[in-house]
């Protein structure tokens, strides 16, 4: 989904979008390029063994949000867009505390319509704490072991991905280009730099990574730069995505995927340009390859795995960019970023259903249906077990052989 700055850009988007649909209705064939791949049949390598299952709220719905579970402290914490923040005991999926965050001072009547918090950005945990942002700018910080809210903080623009902590500093990006840490014990502004946004991006934005006290972040103009954890001076900057349109929509190159840092390198990626691998020092480009994604990397051994921009996922090495594989029969369905989980990749796609893809050759080997509202984040990987949430909020525990 785009993001429109200009009302006359908008409208110019309807438009085209109107006369698109015109035209297929007059010819009344499929367009090749955006038809949805069937599921067809395959040859199970193994049984898919749900351990338990649960949810969380009314989940994201059909919005556009990253809200996935995590693991920290022994225990899954997970959340839904409306404002239930809530902890799972990991081994039964029993809920050990819930939060809500859409009324914070307990001022809700009983007839009162419930008005949702709007959450997007994270969770994550650093230091016995849990962090989550939400769309109006909100930053929340909630203790891990009771749910309790520690401090609130508040930045300009929506948070829609998970904010980054290390060294006691807690750095969150936002649509609008503004980045600003904050100190996470306390909620006190440590400082905020502003990015420029180019007038029609992505609705996505890149989630910050921290290695050797520096802040990598991809941006809305197509670059990837680092950042000094301490006082948030700009370092490096490196250009991933490729502007090669001639018109606005054409030229859109965010990198909002989160930077991969493996070692000393630095892996990225755009929605419409390259895959690259940079040295994490330097800022140098050790190799580049045409991929476009908006998804998140994964990598497992000296493997990247990918999804690009039509659904198709990758395997390219990581010390050469070389493409292993490719499998190509998830075209158009929505597929998530990828996870690996032992020898398997795994991702998601919008009919509700996980793939699972053998690492070595890109055969898919496995499949299972989570949930018919579909599903949009990677799934979160802990110990070879799967924790997956749906748009509608249902929360699987999945374990793989």
């Amino acid at each position: 989904m785009l993001k429109k700055i200009l009302l006359n850009k908008k409208l110019l988007a309807v438009a085209f979008l109107s006369i698109g649909l015109s035209a297929c209705s007059s010819t009344d064939e499929e367009d090749e390029a955006t038809k949805v791949a069937e599921l067809t049949e395959i040859t199970e390598a193994f049984e898919v063994d749900v351990l338990w299952e649960s949810s969380v709220g009314d989940g994201v719905g059909q919005y556009f949000s990253r809200l996935k579970p995590i693991v920290a402290y022994g225990t899954l914490y997970s959340a839904g867009r409306d404002g239930d923040v809530i902890a799972f005991d990991m081994e039964s999926g029993d809920k050990v505390w819930s939060t809500d965050l859409s009324d914070l001072n307990a001022e809700r009547g009983f007839f009162d319509s419930r008005q949702s918090a709007l959450l997007n950005g994270g969770p994550i945990a650093g230091i016995k704490k849990l962090f989550i942002g939400s769309e109006n700018g909100d930053v929340y910080a909630l203790n891990a072991e009771n749910g309790e809210i520690e401090w609130q903080g508040k930045v300009k623009g929506e948070v829609i991905a998970a904010p980054a902590i290390d060294s006691g500093i807690l750095v969150v990006n936002t649509a609008s280009g503004v980045m600003k840490a904050f100190n996470a014990s306390t909620g006190k502004d440590e400082w905020k730099i502003e990015q420029e946004v180019p007038p029609l991006t992505l609705r996505g934005v890149s989630a910050p990574a921290i290695s050797a006290g520096g802040v990598l972040v991809g941006s809305a103009d197509g670059s990837l730069s680092v950042y000094l954890l301490e006082s948030g001076q700009q370092g490096w900057s490196l250009e991933v995505g490729e502007a090669t349109g001639s018109t606005e929509l054409e030229r859109v190159i965010d990198v909002d995927s989160a930077p991969l840092i493996y070692g000393d390198k630095v892996y990225s990626i755009s929605s419409r340009g390259h895959l690259i691998a940079v040295d994490l020092r330097t800022g140098r480009m050790v190799w580049e390859r045409q991929y476009s994604s908006y998804r998140q990397l994964a990598i497992s051994g000296n493997t990247i795995f990918l999804t690009d921009v039509k659904g198709h996922v990758y395997a390219v090495d990581r010390q050469n960019g070389f493409e292993k594989w490719g499998q190509l029969a998830l075209t158009n369905r929505g597929v998530t970023g990828p996870a690996a989980v032992g020898k398997y990749v795994v991702v998601g796609d919008f009919e509700g259903y996980l793939h699972w893809l053998d690492q070595e050759t890109g055969d898919i080997v496995a499949r299972h249906e989570v949930d018919s509202s579909g599903l949009h984040a990677a799934v979160t990987v802990h110990k070879n077990i799967i924790y997956v949430q749906s748009r509608d909020g249902d929360l699987q525990a999945i374990k793989t052989p």
